[in-house]
């Protein structure tokens, strides 16, 4: 690796692929890269997603509204394959102008609603089916703080940590340490306010838990980046029992499988169409 010192230029220009996991799918601009309608299914709500962090927050919402007897939540969730640039089509641009996952398609409406940016999705779903959103004003407000901190945080331990440290094609010291000290910062809100109160907002389940759980949940319990021996995160006790408690729940367990094609055979569940799907061995 050669040593000299990088200089920008004065107009940076798209030469080379940047390297490292998914370098094959970024590029400067937006738009669709190919033509390809989205599947539909027979359920009112269409989701195109993934089992990433921000794919599964969706699952485990529309799973916990489903155990409360939601009947209108029933969904079909789509296998969107990142890896290969299936966000790029023209049908899913056509619900996510931005080309990520999750993107949800409200077919319930009299003109179909598109919902893109897992934050608001969650919310989205939380005030039309009246669950796991708090109606008090303090308690609504204080359940938008966390799920908002969640959606500008997580980007530092995901695009800045996860990246440098899991998918960069070199490893860059000033890059890690920077990011490894925002990324225990977060955890240590996060235990700070765990210390406080059962959940993120209080004493209710709610959406920031759902929003949170995928991502910092799953780190300290050992499930993102296989970081957490890196980070210390048996440091952070009251996340550690806080991650634990939500993992418990079944809907949780349901949700976390949908449009997972990795791991363990028996976790994996690509598409999911009807609540048997998850029921199956």
């Amino acid at each position: 690796m050669s040593e000299e010192r990088y200089v920008p230029p004065r107009v940076w220009q798209h030469l080379a692929p940047s390297g490292g996991a998914f370098a094959n799918i970024n590029r400067p601009v937006a738009g669709p890269t190919h033509e390809r309608e989205l599947p539909v299914g027979r359920h009112p709500l269409q989701l195109y997603s993934l089992a990433t962090p921000n794919g599964v927050k969706v699952t485990i919402l529309l799973e916990e509204l489903l155990a409360l007897g939601v009947s209108g939540a029933e969904y079909d969730a789509w296998l969107i394959r990142i890896g290969e640039g299936e966000q790029f089509s023209s049908g899913f641009v056509e619900v996510n102008p931005n080309s990520k996952i999750p993107a949800l398609l409200d077919r319930s409406e009299q003109s179909p609603i598109r919902v893109f940016e897992s934050g608001s999705i969650l919310l989205y779903l939380a005030e039309k089916f009246g669950h796991f959103l708090p109606t008090d004003r303090a308690a609504r407000t204080e359940t938008l703080n966390w799920l908002f901190w969640q959606m500008g945080a997580a980007p530092y331990l995901g695009g800045g940590f996860g990246h440098f440290y899991a998918y960069a094609p070199e490893k860059f010291q000033y890059a890690i340490d920077r990011f490894s000290m925002e990324a225990k910062r977060q955890l240590d809100v996060l235990d700070r306010r765990l210390a406080e109160c059962r959940y993120l907002a209080g004493d209710g389940y709610s959406i920031a838990d759902i929003a949170v759980w995928p991502w910092y949940g799953e780190l300290v319990r050992g499930n993102l980046y296989s970081a957490g021996e890196f980070l210390s995160v048996h440091e952070y006790t009251h996340v550690q029992r806080w991650a634990e408690e939500v993992a418990q729940r079944p809907a949780v367990q349901r949700g976390r499988r949908v449009n997972r094609t990795w791991g363990d055979p028996a976790e994996q569940c690509p598409e999911r169409h009807a609540a048997a799907d998850l029921d199956r061995p």
